[in-house]
């Protein structure tokens, strides 16, 4: 820590000295290799043990960082005028009784017996009659409604996993990104607005085969000893959810369509070819009685926000939000996974950013809008600190004029033959290949943004736009996506993936600083030129993607 301040210190009267020699964004100079590399060896270090949410050392590096923004000068932008805004995320655990009674299928059924109960479902019971909803997908946006005007109340509705168009490129669903609407908590409370009394989750028989051993995937969903990581949901998710939820096997689903005169993988592939939504399909004779017990836990995360106030009365209501998550992946025993790269480059990135902000604010340079300076927290967990921030946020949405992130800024992308899993759906790369080059996601998304990074680019480096409609997923795996859903002009600075990527490997020693430095001044002038502009960047319409 004192290596932190003592360099901080020194850094903070040079540039003092020489920021007025920056031609673009003000104190653009003032980041530097050296002020990054020092607070990232501090942030990735073994005595932080991986900043895994909700442990003592996540808490000391949000501590950290607000201590920081507060010698910077600048304004608190949390709850209660601090710098912190905190949030419930919920983990789960088995409770008793579980139990399922399915029409036509035997006796009562207990977990791992062609069923388990879904972590979200609410604690209780219920009994009657159900209906086939097709994915059980509603999106406005694309007008398409699974369930049509047609009722469902006081039923369960039997639905399929994931969304049409899975594997299509051109699918309207956000192409081979997964789509947020296809999210298994959603749609359980599209069910229940339309009135159902519990739902049933059936694998999409026409596109990949269910789970061979069912006491297995239950085991998997509800482990005896506790995880080393907890599957976590937000709070303000599941709190809403009233009704049970389960997923059932392929035997369990055909019992019940069975009064229908069709099959599963029949009626999954009219569902995938009705455009607009299937529409609900009676299932005679189809009853269930469902039972679900569920624990529901509660860890607190915590974001860490800052901000400077815009300089035009006109435009200071509206804001710029430059992020990084500051989370990782904790320990394993005696293992620790730093996360230097993942994701403390883009963290002290944007401490390095709101610093030059801070300079400029002394010499009496402000922004005409606001700019919010977000350290997200849980992104590892599922992008949920962002989440929140997107139901709880210090300036309403639609005056949220940009969203720049920042995450995993410090390598080269490297994607080994047969790399397995990780790298799915990216093209062998070596890391040479990629010295100078950045990628930037979100580009089809927002061209305008896009644009303006491609003209601050002053900086020398290679911008790559790609892999916004990938099989990697990479679109939605970071903190712009909750954004970029909420309709927020979002893009993604990233190097990418490398071998070292979630593995022990990820330290401060194998950070390329003086690129990772560049890419950072690039964000700033970015940011600054956004906050000055007259115009504010736009957002594409949902609807097909070119593969990418």
């Amino acid at each position: 820590m004192s290596r932190v301040r003592s360099s901080f210190c020194t850094l903070a009267t040079a540039v003092l000295l020489t920021g007025c020699a920056d031609t673009g964004a003000p104190f653009n100079n003032s980041i530097t290799e050296s002020s990054l590399s020092d607070d990232l060896y501090f942030l990735a270090s073994p005595e932080m043990r991986g900043r895994l949410v909700g442990s003592p050392e996540i808490a000391a590096a949000s501590e950290w960082i607000a201590d920081r923004f507060g010698t910077l000068g600048l304004e608190p932008a949390g709850d209660d005028g601090s710098y912190y805004q905190d949030f419930d995320l919920a983990w789960f655990s088995l409770d008793t009784p579980n139990l399922l009674r399915v029409t036509g299928a035997g006796g009562t059924r207990q977990p791992g017996d062609g069923w388990t109960p879904i972590n979200f479902s609410a604690s209780t019971s219920a009994a009657g009659p159900v209906a086939f909803a097709g994915f059980g997908i509603v999106e406005p946006r694309l007008d398409y409604d699974d369930y049509g005007d047609q009722d469902v109340r006081g039923k369960f509705v039997l639905v399929l996993e994931r969304e049409p168009g899975v594997t299509d490129p051109s699918s309207p669903f956000d192409g081979v990104v997964t789509a947020e609407a296809s999210r298994t908590w959603r749609k359980a409370l599209f069910a229940q607005e339309r009135g159902a009394i519990g739902i049933l989750f059936v694998r999409d028989v026409h596109n990949r085969p269910e789970p061979g051993d069912w006491q297995q995937a239950h085991a998997s969903s509800w482990p005896e000893e506790p995880r080393r990581v907890e599957r976590f949901l937000l709070g303000a998710w599941v709190e809403d959810i009233t009704i049970p939820a389960a997923q059932i096997s392929v035997e369990l689903a055909e019992a019940l369509i069975s009064g229908s005169g069709s099959t599963l993988e029949e009626l999954a592939m009219a569902s995938e070819e009705a455009g607009g939504g299937l529409g609900v399909i009676a299932l005679p004779g189809a009853e269930v009685s469902l039972t679900v017990e569920i624990e529901r836990h509660s860890v607190t995360g915590r974001n860490v926000l800052a901000m400077v106030e815009g300089s035009d009365p006109d435009l200071r209501d509206e804001v710029v939000i430059i992020g990084a998550h500051h989370d990782h992946d904790g320990t394993d025993g005696e293992t620790v996974f730093p996360g230097a790269d993942d994701d403390g480059s883009g963290t002290v990135g944007v401490m390095g950013v709101a610093g030059a902000y801070a300079r400029a604010i002394q010499a009496g340079e402000r922004p005409r809008r606001s700019v919010i300076f977000a350290i997200w927290d849980a992104e590892e967990r599922g992008l949920l600190g962002a989440w929140y921030y997107t139901l709880r946020p210090l300036f309403p949405l639609q005056s949220t004029v940009a969203k720049l992130n920042l995450d995993m800024i410090g390598r080269h992308q490297e994607v080994p033959e047969d790399g397995g899993g990780r790298f799915r759906g990216l093209e062998a790369q070596s890391a040479e290949s990629n010295s100078n080059a950045t990628n930037i996601l979100g580009y089809s998304r927002t061209p305008d943004l896009a644009s303006e990074v491609k003209a601050a680019n002053t900086f020398g480096l290679e911008l790559k736009m790609r892999y916004d409609n990938n099989e990697s997923n990479l679109l939605r795996r970071s903190d712009h996506w909750p954004f970029l859903q909420n309709g927020v002009p979002a893009v993604w600075f990233h190097t990418g993936l490398h071998p070292d990527y979630h593995r022990a490997g990820d330290t401060p020693e194998r950070i390329e600083y003086e690129k990772m430095t560049r890419i950072v001044r690039l964000v700033h002038q970015t940011s600054w030129n956004v906050a000055q502009g007259d115009a504010r960047p736009s957002l594409q319409e949902m609807g097909s993607r070119p593969r990418s």
